[in-house]
Order: structure tokens, then C-alpha cells, then sequence
């Protein structure tokens, strides 16, 4: 049987910041795996090695990220954690590997110039790390507050 300190929260629901937060943060993760999946095919991002399949995995992961974090996953802590730090680890991956594929060759790649999808990226990428480092913070701020208790 699992440990229910590992399952339940501290209590039932995030706070209404905690809330909006994980909200904006999940928007923002999809928005990123979208721009991603418009790059894959809008610009054949598919036939460049390496980088195609990253962005169909960025996609992909974006939309597990993000319908994870809008999902009601009331008892499952741990998870919206798990979530939330994957999130803001899918972001700022992004953003790190956009902003050398500008300055420099990655996996044999060199982007360059900022079209509007690649600033849409960038705004929804640190939009993502941002909110979601926002509501992880709200939440350990909680977490501590309810193990004093």
C-alpha cells in the first residue's frame, strides 16, 4: 500500500495563486509544444536530424506536461510536483537550446533570425519557468507552513 503522506496533500486543494499559477504554467507548456509541432511541419523541422525529432518529442512531452498540470489531481501531490519541475525543466531546455541554436551550430543545426513563432517560444517558455517556478514555490511555502502545524 503506498504511503498516504506521499499521495494525499496537505490539504485538499492548492490555494487560489497555487491554482492560477499551475494553470497559467500548464497554458504555457502547451503553447510551447505547439510551437514546436508548427515548426516540425510549418518550417520541416521533420527532415533535419537530431532537431525533427526533438521537436516531435518536445511536443509530445509538452502535451503530457500540460494536460497534467490542468488535470484536478487532487491527491496526488507529489505529482503536480513532478509535473510542475518537468515543466519548467521543458521550458528552459528550450529556451537554453533556441537561444545557442542562434549563436551557434547544435547537433549540426544553426538557426537564425526571430520569426514570430520562435518569440512566441521564447514569451511562452519563460512564461512557463516563471509561473510554474511560482507555484512550486507557493506550494513548499504551504508545505511548510501545514508540517509545522
Amino acid at each position: 500500500m503506498p504511503d498516504e503522506a506521499l499521495l494525499d496533500e496537505p490539504r485538499a486543494t492548492d490555494s487560489g495563486t497555487g491554482t492560477l499559477l499551475r494553470v497559467l504554467g500548464g497554458l504555457a507548456v502547451l503553447v510551447v509544444g505547439a510551437v514546436h509541432l508548427e515548426q516540425y511541419f510549418a518550417v520541416h523541422f521533420d527532415v533535419v536530424p537530431v532537431i525533427g525529432p526533438l521537436f516531435a518529442l518536445n511536443f509530445a512531452g509538452a502535451v503530457v506536461i500540460g494536460l497534467g498540470l490542468l488535470l484536478p489531481f487532487a491527491r496526488l501531490h507529489v505529482l503536480r510536483v513532478l509535473l510542475a519541475l518537468g515543466g519548467a525543466g521543458l521550458a528552459a531546455t528550450s529556451f537554453v537550446f533556441l537561444f545557442l541554436s542562434e549563436h551557434r551550430t547544435l547537433f549540426g543545426f544553426q538557426d537564425y533570425g526571430y520569426r514570430p513563432a520562435i518569440l512566441v517560444a521564447l514569451v511562452a517558455e519563460v512564461a512557463a519557468v516563471l509561473s510554474l517556478g511560482g507555484y512550486l514555490a507557493v506550494r513548499a511555502r504551504r508545505d511548510r507552513g501545514v508540517l509545522r502545524e
